[in-house]
């Protein structure tokens, strides 16, 4: 009688005892029949307790689920909630094969640390394509790679990388024929002319006779811009820096520069003397001294600009008339010197 109320108390201990439900793996293959190279996908779903915890062991995309079989793409879990505390995780295998075959694929295993769950087993066919083995004519080679359609857009890096080096090259152009045309600047910052030195000096006192600075009783401007434009001719003539030297150190120089051409340097010693009687005595010469001084520059230049190699014979027959004209002009320069000393001497005088 113990013993029978044992037995039976022992019966409702068990029964009264909660009880986990088993981890169930259920397979299901969407298209159990395939053409070799085509694909199909395999749903798997794991059901478990909640807080249990489930391992379900796939192999990785390109690797073999079985002897060929391949596959190619496994999804994330997705867990669903389900009735009396338990989830369903799903996942779906993206599988194919290129042998016709039929294939009974492998369980899925889901360890869920207390024990080994095994699923069901589905099978795949892998049919060949349907093809007539006794007419070959029949056969065709692999299709050539399609050329993708034209996009426009497809081309822009192309288009705008040529048109950026079109834009480079023309800018390029033009910055070197424009810099070759424009002028140069010197580091004063004035434009330096590209015509020939005795040129540019001859265009210059020309235009300082046409502004009429002597008759205007701008006596310093005339001298200063008249002796500034045989400075840069002698600069750029005999390579010294005329700009930076006093009258004396310019005569010398010119002297050294022209043995046996006396002409040359009275005419200079003429400009450059009464040009610093002006600048520094405020002397105010006669209008034929101011003329003289202009004509004198012209004849300074006119005499030691560099002639060209390839007209000799026009020099030599042209060499008496310019001695005759250099040596009217000295006559000229030499009278006109004796009334600007006398003139000059008497405005230093009356100046102490």
């Amino acid at each position: 009688m113990i013993v029978r109320n044992n037995i039976l108390l022992l019966v409702i201990l068990l029964a009264a005892a909660p009880v986990g439900a088993q981890t169930l793996v259920d397979v299901k293959i969407e298209v159990a029949d395939i053409m070799i190279g085509e694909q199909t996908v395999i749903h798997l779903s794991v059901t478990t307790d909640r807080d249990r915890q489930v391992l379900v062991p796939l192999p990785p995309p390109g690797k073999l689920l079985t002897e060929g079989v391949e596959v190619l793409q496994i999804t994330p879990p997705d867990t669903v909630d389900i009735k009396n505390n338990r989830v369903a995780i799903n996942r779906d295998l993206l599988i194919t094969s290129f042998d016709s075959a039929l294939y009974l694929l492998p369980p899925f295993i889901a360890i869920d640390g207390r024990d080994t769950v095994r699923s069901g087993q589905v099978a795949l066919k892998v049919t060949p394509p349907d093809v007539n083995l006794d007419k070959p004519e029949e056969y065709y080679d692999i299709k050539t790679v399609w050329k993708p359609p034209f996009v426009f857009a497809d081309y822009y890096p192309l288009i705008f990388g040529i048109l950026f080096a079109l834009l480079l090259a023309a800018a390029a152009y033009y910055y070197c024929t424009h810099r070759r045309r424009r002028p140069a600047r010197s580091e004063g910052g004035k434009r330096i002319s590209l015509l020939p030195p005795h040129e540019q000096a001859i265009k210059e006192l020309n235009e300082i006779r046409e502004r009429k600075l002597w008759q205007q009783s701008r006596f310093k401007d005339y001298y200063t811009e008249i002796t500034d434009t045989l400075r840069r001719y002698m600069t750029a003539r005999y390579g010294f820096e005329a700009m930076e030297m006093t009258s004396a150190e310019i005569l010398d120089l010119v002297e050294e520069t022209e043995k046996g051409n006396k002409d040359v340097l009275h005419v200079l010693k003429q400009i450059l003397q009464l040009s610093d009687f002006v600048k520094f005595a405020k002397l105010h010469p006669l209008p034929d001294e101011n003329d003289l001084s202009m004509r004198n520059a012209n004849t300074f230049v006119d005499s030691t600009k560099k002639i060209a190699a390839a007209a000799p014979a026009a020099n030599a027959a042209e060499g008496p008339a310019s001695s005759d004209k250099l040596s009217s002009d000295e006559d000229s320069s030499a009278s006109s010197d004796k009334s600007s000393q006398h003139h000059t001497n008497t405005e230093i005088n009356e100046t102490l």
